[in-house]
Order: structure tokens, then C-alpha cells, then sequence
């Protein structure tokens, strides 16, 4: 880790102070830095239209807390909650950006809609995807103060975010990757992030939808970013789970599919929370790692009520276990 040496020369100059978590030069066990990470998080609805069984519609009838309200004791047990947010905050009429594609979609909310996020423990969001654009420019940068405001951590395409704890930095690398020729410019910065981290985590956006397994193309890609230094990579975007596989000692998932998601009234009704587990020796460095993939329902009722959960039931989590590890060809 390239920070670490500097972090030990300062814990011995320090004397063997300890910090909260027992960390120091005089002997304590560390501690651990645990971050989890969840899918596309669409808190919108399509052209901000209103209508009662829409996401607009849920948002008008609720309190924000309850969109992640079975999910937030995850997210407030951990040190750090990372999700997409794929759609603009505002509270202005703007003109949708021009798309070269059909069928094409526009998602926004309002800016409020940031709370859902901080009332249920998340910390950070992406912004590194394909509709926090739909509204141009003016959408972007509102998008951007809404999230501010809200005092959440974001990340895009130039953005890096980081988070510490007791002087053990980890960086989550937020960008798109739409071919293959990208994940240079991702290499870049993990690059840039390994000068000021301990741990770089790159979770991108791209990928081919609907389906459960990923492009030749984009494995190779993954793959690289790996070989070129990442510890972590965390893909998003298909709006379906796929699997994970380990790489040269790193863990790559291919998609972590849909959360929150209102851009449906049906989407596939599978997704998971990623969570890593970091321990940090008293000396500062990475002692250990470790993982576990939380089964979760997109939505909790007869159709998308907004609102995932976590899987109870023994088989059905099993299978979702199971496809995710390469042994099931969906995880339904």
C-alpha cells in the first residue's frame, strides 16, 4: 500500500498513541473498515411525471425513510454505503437533452429526493452513468448541488471519491466504461488514486442490459483493471445481477443490478448489497479482507413498491448465492 509506509513513520513518531478503534504502535488489535455497495438507484420518475403508483407518486405519499427502510440497518452498520444514482435532482423545468437513440428515457425528481439517501445510511453516490446527463449541463450541476446539499460524498468521470478512517484511506473510482478502449482512462486513475490511497475500488457503468452474463469484452476490461492495480472492481448498468469471479487475487462483480429502482413497475426482481470488510493491523496496513454478497429483493411487494429487502427465505437467497458464483445461469 502506498500510503502506509508514511502512515507507519507517523504512528512511531507518535509514541504509540491509540486511536478510538485501539489502533497504535503500542500493540492493539486494528480495526475494520467496512463498506458496502448497492446497484442503480433510480429516485425518479420518467420525465418527473406524477402518477399514483410511480416513484414520483410513492415520494409524495412517504416519508423518505421509507424507501430503504429494510435495508438501512446494513447501511448504518457499516463505515461507508456507495450507490448509482442514475437520474437528475432539481427543482427547475429544464430542457431534456437531445438523444440519438430510441427508445430513448429522461428521469428526474426533486432535489428532496436526496434525503431518501441520507435518512437510510448511505454516504456516497455515483454519478458516473448514463442519465445524470438527460437534463444537459444546468441538470448535472444541480444534480451535483442536491447531493451536496444532502451531504453525500459523489463521484463521476473526474471525480474520485475517498473515504478514511483512523489514517487508512480507501478511493472509489467512479466512471463509465462503455467499450473497451475506456478502461485506459480508468487506469489513469487508479494511477492518480494509488499516489493518495490505500485501496482503490473502481466501480464503473457500462455494459450491455438485461442480461446475466457479461461481454467478452468487458471481462477483458475488468480483468485489466486489475492487472493495472485496482483491488476491487464493481459494475453497474445491465439493470440485472451478474456474477462474480475472483482475478488475480481481486474480486470483480459484473453487475450488482437494480436497487431502488423507479424506472419500472416490473424490473427483475433480484438484486444484491456488496460488502467488504477491510482489517487494519495496528501498524496501519491491510492485515486481511474480506467479503459477503446480501441477497435482496428490488421491491417487496405484489409489483415495485420502491422499497428492497432483504432475502429471508433460505433457498431463494441460495440461488441467488449460487448464480452469483457462477453456478446457476440466473438468479432467480
Amino acid at each position: 500500500m502506498k500510503r502506509t509506509l508514511l502512515l507507519l513513520l507517523g504512528c512511531l513518531l507518535l509514541c504509540g498513541a491509540a486511536g478510538p478503534d485501539g489502533t497504535g504502535a503500542d500493540g492493539g488489535e486494528g480495526f475494520d473498515l467496512t463498506a458496502s455497495f448497492a446497484g442503480d438507484m433510480m429516485l425518479a420518475s420518467f420525465r418527473g411525471e406524477f402518477f399514483s403508483g410511480g416513484f414520483s407518486g410513492y415520494a409524495r405519499k412517504h416519508e423518505p425513510s421509507y424507501f430503504l427502510q429494510n435495508v438501512a440497518p446494513v447501511f448504518a452498520a457499516d463505515d461507508l454505503t456507495v450507490v448509482n444514482l442514475e437520474n437528475v435532482l432539481t427543482d427547475r423545468v429544464l430542457t431534456e437533452r437531445e438523444k440519438d437513440h430510441d427508445p430513448a428515457y429522461w428521469y428526474r425528481g426533486p432535489a428532496a429526493n436526496a434525503e431518501i439517501l441520507t435518512s437510510s445510511g448511505v454516504e456516497a453516490v455515483s454519478l458516473a452513468n448514463n442519465h445524470t446527463g438527460d437534463y444537459g449541463p444546468e441538470g448535472s450541476r444541480d444534480t451535483i448541488r442536491a447531493v451536496e446539499d444532502a451531504g453525500l460524498l459523489y463521484g463521476d468521470n473526474g471525480r474520485t471519491i475517498y473515504y478514511e478512517k483512523n489514517g487508512y484511506r480507501i478511493a472509489v473510482i467512479c466512471h463509465g466504461l462503455w467499450n473497451e478502449g475506456q478502461a485506459g482512462e480508468i487506469v489513469r486513475r487508479i494511477r492518480k488514486a494509488e499516489e493518495d490511497s490505500d485501496f482503490q475500488i473502481v466501480f464503473y457503468h457500462g455494459g450491455r442490459e438485461k442480461v446475466h452474463a457479461p461481454e467478452e469484452w468487458r471481462q477483458r476490461a475488468s480483468r485489466k483493471l486489475v492487472d493495472e492495480g485496482a483491488d476491487l472492481v464493481i459494475g453497474n448498468h445491465p439493470h440485472v445481477l451478474q456474477p462474480r469471479e475472483t482475478y488475480n487475487g481481486a474480486e470483480i462483480i459484473y453487475s450488482l443490478g437494480n436497487f431502488c429502482y423507479g424506472g419500472s413497475k416490473y424490473p427483475e426482481n433480484r438484486t444484491v448489497i456488496y460488502q467488504l470488510t477491510l482489517h487494519i493491523g495496528p501498524d496501519g496496513s491491510l492485515e486481511s479482507r474480506s467479503s459477503e454478497i446480501i441477497p435482496c429483493y428490488v421491491y417487496t411487494g405484489e409489483s415495485n413498491n420502491y422499497c428492497p429487502g432483504v432475502i429471508e427465505d433460505e433457498e431463494t437467497r441460495q440461488r441467488v448465492l449460487d448464480f452469483m458464483d457462477g453456478k446457476r445461469e440466473t438468479p432467480l
